[in-house]
């Protein structure tokens, strides 16, 4: 299928970029995707970022090389991309667990990351429910967290934020200042290339007189692809998201648009096993 020669062709180029700085424009040219684009399909089919998956494919090799040559710390440093010592030191500590300068004792235990392939699994053995539509842009007000991909951790952290929102009140309370009655989960900041971003507990409102707990985003004009997902949250949502990324994308002519995605919670009971909500994702014809 196209989808894996392109996503191929990138790999490609990242492997045999090791030793160089390279961009995530030029490989996203690769995939002849845009780089928002490329860079969500890899970390949604992977579970990691490019950089971070870089990071661990350089770490890898630097390692085999301090096993199987006599070359300086220094320059294998330098060689992977790291501009001192200190930083690559910090670095392979993460990965490894130890000291670039303990990676040739005897018996010491390091960490391997293989090259990774795509392979494209068609199930069909569940139906994707999806419409497309277009919307004007409106604006959101809700509570904002940061936090990262690196290692999963956004699904940790988003899904504490959903736990405190609904014990603390910040769910009630938002409701009361929305202009219907669903909640939305906002993701946004992913289209500035790095691992972190932006989560926000949001709802549609008509005004801009809000409560100072809330911060106000502009969700601008889409084409989406909105999905339906049923069963009890955040497992559905979650597999949803997984099934949007490595099933549905790969089979049509669309990519991501680059602008917020949005999770939409009507009301009802979350934990339900017929309980109904929908991702929306903006979309743009390649």
């Amino acid at each position: 299928m196209e989808w894996l020669k392109q996503m191929q062709s990138a790999l490609d180029l990242i492997e045999n970029s090791m030793e160089e700085r390279i961009g995530i424009e030029e490989i996203a040219r690769a995939a002849t995707s845009s780089p928002f684009h490329f860079q969500r399909m890899f970390h949604m089919v992977t579970g990691m970022t490019v950089g971070e998956y870089m990071r661990k494919r350089r770490l890898t090799l630097a390692a085999q090389e301090l096993v199987m040559s006599s070359t300086k710390v220094l320059d294998v440093a330098l060689k992977y991309g790291y501009d001192s010592p200190e930083s690559f030191a910090k670095a392979f500590r993460k990965i490894h667990g130890i000291a670039p300068s303990q990676a040739r004792m005897v018996g010491v235990n390091l960490k391997a990351f293989p090259r990774i392939t795509f392979q494209l699994t068609l199930k069909g053995d569940q139906d994707m429910n999806y419409q497309i539509v277009e919307k004007e842009a409106f604006i959101v007000a809700g509570k904002a967290i940061q936090t990262t991909c690196e290692d999963g951790q956004n699904l940790r952290d988003i899904t504490r934020f959903w736990e405190e929102s609904h014990r603390n009140g910040l769910v009630n309370r938002l409701c009361s200042v929305i202009s219907d009655r669903n909640v939305l989960g906002v993701i946004t900041g992913m289209e500035l290339g790095d691992e972190t971003f932006t989560y926000l507990i949001a709802g549609r409102t008509e005004t801009t007189d809000i409560p100072d707990e809330f911060v106000l985003m502009t969700i601008p004009a889409a084409n989406w692809a909105i999905f339906t997902s049923v069963g009890p949250m955040p497992g559905a949502i979650q597999r949803l998201f997984n099934r949007i990324y490595q099933e549905w994308f790969p089979a049509t002519g669309y990519e991501h648009a680059g602008t917020p995605e949005l999770e939409v919670y009507p009301p009802g009971d979350t934990t339900a096993e017929d309980y109904r909500c929908e991702v929306w994702i903006p979309i743009v014809k390649k």
